[in-house]
């Protein structure tokens, strides 16, 4: 039941962290947001918040893995397909309230310590899809490429997209990035 209690605090400081922020993300915030008991702040992270945001991040990392392997084995653009539809689907269920939690600590944090701990999670992320792209049809230098164009583009694509309210600037992103994969699949 105790991990029952970190793990929820864990995914509430992600959803905060993608809808308000690093600065939004007390632990008072989190409590509320979680109903854990406030007692159980310092027993699951006795190293403060900075603890609760890394656990967040690692499992932000987790998360998008595990959403990833779900086309593993697949043509690479049924990979980049399910990676942009993800996104889609985060933003238009939050209301274009919510974008990633990695992008969120990473432009707030005075702590070099969280941004590298963000820096390893974004790498983390970028190699798995990479590895995905690769295993789909492209050659590894390829697949390494387009995993962090994929990555970096739909991460400004959404940050614009939530200043605008709509899916316009998002869906020509992906658009374009998946053209893009395509005709490099198609070019022996």
């Amino acid at each position: 039941m105790a991990n029952d209690v970190r793990t929820k605090m864990v995914e509430g400081a992600i959803r905060l962290l993608a809808t308000r922020g690093l600065a939004g993300t007390s632990f008072s915030e989190v409590i509320e947001l979680t109903g854990a008991p406030r007692g159980s702040i310092y027993h699951h992270f006795p190293g403060g918040k900075d603890e609760l945001i890394a656990a967040a991040v690692d499992r932000s990392a987790t998360n998008a893995v595990t959403v990833l392997d779900q086309r593993a084995g697949r043509p690479a653009d049924e990979v980049a397909e399910l990676f942009l539809d993800t996104w889609r689907l985060l933003l238009t269920r939050s209301g274009f309230e919510a974008g990633c939690a990695l992008v969120a600590v990473t432009v707030d944090t005075d702590s070099e310590e969280l941004r590298m701990h963000a820096a390893t999670a974004f790498r983390t992320w970028r190699e798995h899809l990479s590895l995905l792209l690769a295993r789909g049809g492209l050659s590894v230098e390829d697949g390494d490429r387009f995993a962090t164009l994929l990555l970096a583009a739909s991460e400004g694509a959404v940050i614009l997209s939530r200043a605008s309210g709509d899916l316009t600037t998002f869906d020509l992103v992906a658009d374009t990035l998946l053209q893009q994969l395509r005709a490099t699949i198609a070019t022996p």
